[in-house]
């Protein structure tokens, strides 16, 4: 457990839809120092993992500020590929879900960045499903995070992915219960896999 109680190892599956987050070290997109999950059951029940990632690179004081994490902090912390092979299989057979589009495009730019392969799940926007749900938050402190956080009365500490993640995840269940029906195509489907391989070792 780390200090917001996630698991230190992800559970077993399979789910019906993966919640993604990932916190940044610095300017680059790719620099990702932590990647936040949170799996959701058929039954609606969630777990929440996160893993600190060594981005191989400095740390900007504004982003250390946002998230708390330092070089210090990922000292010992594996690199990109070693967690993102350790993480590739169950992201790439369940449908994800990121809040904005921030997570696909680091994720893509750090597989980019080490020659891997990017996973080739559906991914859908937990803003836009937000925005379905509760129109009148546009021009009302809009659909981030952080209002909805106060609209809905969530509980989670911003800018850690695990948490984030997790928000992510309670924002479309939420607005499964406004919206009086689930989503159709966030279902558990085990989709096929293709062997991780990291090309930067070739």
């Amino acid at each position: 457990m780390n200090r917001f109680g996630h698991l230190n190892v992800p559970p077993n599956g399979p789910f019906r839809f993966i919640a993604l987050d990932v916190e940044t070290a610095g300017k680059t997109i790719s620099s990702i120092c932590q990647i936040g999950l949170c799996f959701v059951s058929d039954a609606g029940f969630i777990q929440t993992y996160s893993v600190l990632i060594d981005p191989e690179g400095p740390f900007e004081a504004f982003n250390t500020e946002l998230h708390g994490i330092s070089a210090e902090t990922v000292i010992g912390a594996g690199t990109f590929p070693t967690v993102y092979a350790s993480l590739f299989e169950v992201l790439n057979t369940h449908n994800l879900v990121q809040h904005s589009t921030f997570d696909e495009k680091a994720m893509t730019a750090a597989c980019a960045r080490y020659g891997l392969p990017m996973i080739t799940s559906h991914w859908t926007n937990s803003v836009t499903i937000a925005r379905q749900a509760w129109p009148s938050l546009k021009g009302a402190g809009g659909h981030g995070l952080a209002n909805l956080k106060k609209h809905l009365g969530l509980e989670f500490h911003h800018h850690d992915a695990g948490e984030d993640a997790r928000a992510s995840a309670s924002v479309i269940l939420k607005a499964e219960e406004v919206l009086g029906a689930p989503l159709s195509y966030l279902t558990t489907n085990r989709q096929l896999t293709f062997p991780f391989i990291n090309r930067s070792e070739r």
